[in-house]
């Protein structure tokens, strides 16, 4: 049977060297009772080897038992591995038969293999070593023929020199090793993935399939999947589930990535910081800054018409706006000193970093304070929330009207808790 064959009849995606050679030394250890190791980030797929090796090896027939050893609590690791005899401990109430013996002839695959307290690392060492072990309770040595096979996600020359590991344990397990490389290592094979869990979502939830842009697919081979291909299933599904438009672009890619940050994704797309629609946090920063600067400067000219005299102001139409943004409501024109400073509270609206602007009235020889403070998070929460009430919550277009990206206001959206 050669690689292409393994592939489909165990469900193998991809075709990259590193994934093609750990395969082949799989084949090539399998017709043997060779203990094997392997090793290889969590997430990419260790359980797949041993399941391999069985069903190319003579124990095809046999049993195959695979065994989480970090799900199975310290205290009764012994006896599901060994099995125990009748009153061996609290609530032994009749003898039971181990994994090693249930597995006689067979495989047994021990996952998570480092995990394994150092009294069972003693009894596995026998097995491996003679092929026999003892019940829980028992001094009757039973002999056994089985094929280990472990794998782990842990360094572990790490564990050995830690004392949580032993090292002849070690080399007897990992008499041919196996690494599995990581979904970062394996660029050309991600898009398969995804692209096999996006059909089979599609089929499980009875909806169209999603499809990645060019864009999308560029973000998605750039970045580093540290979950690996457990965490690209699990982002494939989301995506499947929450996301009503099939054609997935960078943007709504990106808001389900973790930890990705909007200058990775415009260095991954190729795109221009200065150009691009696609806003970093300190872009938007900025923005409400020069926004927040331009707001305050029209209201100072807006008093200083106030104070000065005219009995009947005409509001330009970005004054119109800097007073909608205070006030409910503002006719298109405005009685002399209806508006006065004094009746401003700017503490309302911002709330550090205080200025203060002295106004001269030649009509009443008085000086007005008008305090100006500054809060970018009320600010941006408060532009947010107008744009989307403006476009009847649709994103795209309040995301349009803000000037920044649809993935920056998903992000903003949540952070401050929106209900839309």
């Amino acid at each position: 049977m050669n690689i292409q064959q393994i592939k489909q009849r165990f469900g193998i995606i991809g075709n990259t060297p590193l994934l093609n050679r750990a395969l082949e030394v799989a084949v090539q250890v399998a017709p043997t009772d060779i203990s094997v190791l392997v090793t290889g980030e969590s997430g990419t797929g260790k359980e797949i080897i041993p399941q391999v090796i069985h069903h190319l090896s003579a124990r095809k027939h046999s049993n195959y038992i695979a065994v989480n050893c970090g799900a199975i609590p310290e205290g009764t690791i012994d006896s599901e591995l060994f099995g125990h005899e009748k009153g061996a401990f609290t609530g032994a109430s009749g003898s039971r038969k181990g994994y090693f013996e249930e597995a006689d002839g067979g495989t047994i695959f021990l996952d998570e293999v480092a995990e394994l307290p150092m009294q069972t690392q003693v009894r596995l060492l026998r097995v491996l070593e003679t092929g026999e072990f003892i019940r829980v309770g028992s001094s009757k040595v039973i002999k056994t023929n089985v094929r280990v096979v472990a794998a782990t996600n842990e360094n572990m020359q790490q564990a050995i020199q830690k004392g949580k590991f032993r090292e002849d344990l070690l080399y007897r397990l990992s008499t041919v090793p196996i690494q599995l490389p990581p979904l970062r290592d394996r660029k050309s094979d991600i898009h398969l993935l995804f692209r096999k869990f996006a059909a089979d979502f599609a089929e499980k939830y009875r909806m169209p399939t999603i499809r990645l842009s060019d864009d999308a697919i560029a973000l998605l081979e750039k970045y580093p999947w540290p979950g690996n291909i457990r965490q690209l299933k699990n982002i494939v599904e989301q995506i499947s589930v929450i996301e009503k438009e099939r054609d997935i672009d960078s943007e709504i890619l990106a808001f389900y990535l973790p930890q990705i940050t909007q200058e990775q994704s415009i260095a991954v797309v190729g795109g221009n910081a200065e150009n691009s629609e696609t806003f970093s946090d300190r872009e938007l920063m900025y923005k409400f800054l020069f926004d927040m600067k331009r707001d305050l400067t029209e209201l100072k000219k807006l008093v200083s018409d106030i104070l000065s005299g005219n009995e009947d102001i005409s509001l330009t139409g970005r004054q119109k706006d800097v007073l909608n943004d205070l006030y409910d409501d503002v006719p298109l024109t405005m009685p002399n000193r209806l508006i006065e400073a004094s009746n401003y509270d700017a503490s309302s609206n911002y709330s550090t970093e205080e200025e203060t602007t002295t106004i001269v009235d030649s009509d009443y020889h008085e000086h007005v304070e008008v305090e100006e403070s500054l809060s970018l998070e009320e600010r941006e929460k408060e532009l947010i929330v107008k744009a989307l009430e403006k476009h009847n919550s649709k994103r795209k277009n309040a995301a349009k009207e803000l000037g920044i990206s649809e993935r920056t206001l998903y992000r903003k959206i949540k952070e401050y808790n929106l209900k839309l």
